[in-house]
């Protein structure tokens, strides 16, 4: 199986499966110099760990991670200093369920990759779905957090702004609330909305889609480049990548074919200090694939989990027609732990841009 690697410059190849051993990433391309603890790694991690609330999954990972190379130790023994060789990190799997999946080997469950993966290669791990299981985001999650080092300044942050029909209210956004909520929810009074709502999709045994929203602040302006670089483009790829999601859009994204040119447009000022003022954000801080130096802002839709204990209707490798419902550990909404999993990609997305515009035109440091 090939494509296991994403990124230009910091390049970030991802390895392992839900119910082996362990998993991991090797991040190749850090600079040197770059000085992050153990505890700042794992703090991201233990953002997106199973098992945190009734909400997700209850398979029980501490994920923590080990990192194997790529570093010396600093004299105080606790931070680690990037040698601009590849860092390696490591997360053990310690509470696989491989029995629950028995059933399931020879039958796709509708929705999920079995049957495709099973077309292309001939061979699938049906043990939780292998590489197609979220599980591998753990990885990402790591190499997500060394990628925050890279850029001076930079500050990803995400937050759930959807479960199903019930949205949040804007004009209640308070990032402070976000960490203080099993959705990382930026409006309080959703949270009960939500509790209630998905406390009936779990005791159904059914799911539900979600929207996560992505903020990057203190992202250089004038990284990434027209046409085939667009920084735009490549947070698309990046989040696309990301198990269950089914769309991307950066800033208004599909709400600006609703708009007028003149609603649309982000007006300009000169500030003060010599610098450019936008008076809106609806580019979402990306013109022509470029940054503008505004907050580069990002949606994503997960679909509802397919494993299900619904029997729905599908077929066998034998061609047999059948009814599956998945037993085993699942999140009514995936989408609840994504949100720590997008803010990585977008920071590594970030990231390798600002490594390659500063190779090509020399200017950030």
């Amino acid at each position: 199986m090939s494509h296991n690697t994403f990124g230009h410059l910091f390049r970030v190849t991802t390895w392992g499966e839900s119910h082996g051993v362990a998993l991991g990433c090797v991040v190749d391309g850090c600079p040197p110099g770059l000085r992050f603890t153990l505890g700042e790694i794992q703090a991201w991690l233990d953002k997106r760990k199973p098992g945190q609330s009734r909400f997700v999954t209850q398979r029980r990972e501490d994920d923590l991670v080990k990192v194997l190379s790529g570093v010396m130790m600093d004299d105080d023994g606790e931070t680690m200093i990037t040698t601009g060789t590849p860092v390696s990190m490591m997360i053990e799997n310690t509470d696989q369920r491989s029995k629950d999946y028995g059933e399931i080997a020879r039958r796709y469950r509708p929705g999920h990759a079995d049957f495709t993966y099973d077309l292309k290669y001939g061979i699938r791990d049906y043990r939780g779905g292998g590489r197609s299981s979220a599980r591998e985001t753990a990885a990402r999650v790591a190499a997500g957090g060394l990628a925050r080092k890279v850029v001076p300044g930079l500050k990803v942050r995400a937050a759930l702004v959807q479960i199903g029909k019930h949205r949040i209210n804007r004009d209640n956004w308070d990032w402070s609330t976000v960490d203080s909520n099993p959705f990382f929810a930026p409006d309080p009074a959703i949270v009960p909305v939500w509790e209630e709502y998905l406390d009936g999709i779990r005791k159904a045994g059914s799911s539900v889609g979600a929207v996560v929203e992505v903020v990057a602040e203190g992202v250089p302006a004038g990284i990434g480049a027209p046409i085939y670089a667009k920084l735009d483009q490549d947070i698309a790829s990046a989040l696309m990548s990301i198990n269950a999601v089914k769309g991307v859009e950066i800033g208004e994204g599909f709400a600006s074919a609703e708009l007028t040119g003149e609603d649309n447009a982000d007006e300009m000022r000169m500030g003060k200090d010599g610098n450019p003022i936008f008076l809106s954000n609806h580019a979402g801080g990306v013109l022509g694939g470029i940054s503008t130096g505004q907050p580069v802002i990002a949606r994503f839709a997960i679909k509802p989990t397919s494993s299900i204990l619904t029997e729905r209707r599908s077929i066998d490798a034998d061609g047999n027609d059948v009814d599956v419902r998945t037993k085993g550990r699942h999140d009514p909404c995936v989408g609840i732990r994504a949100v720590p999993i997008g803010e990585a990609m977008v920071a590594c997305v970030v990231a390798d841009h600002y490594l390659r515009d500063r190779g090509q035109t020399g200017r950030l440091k």
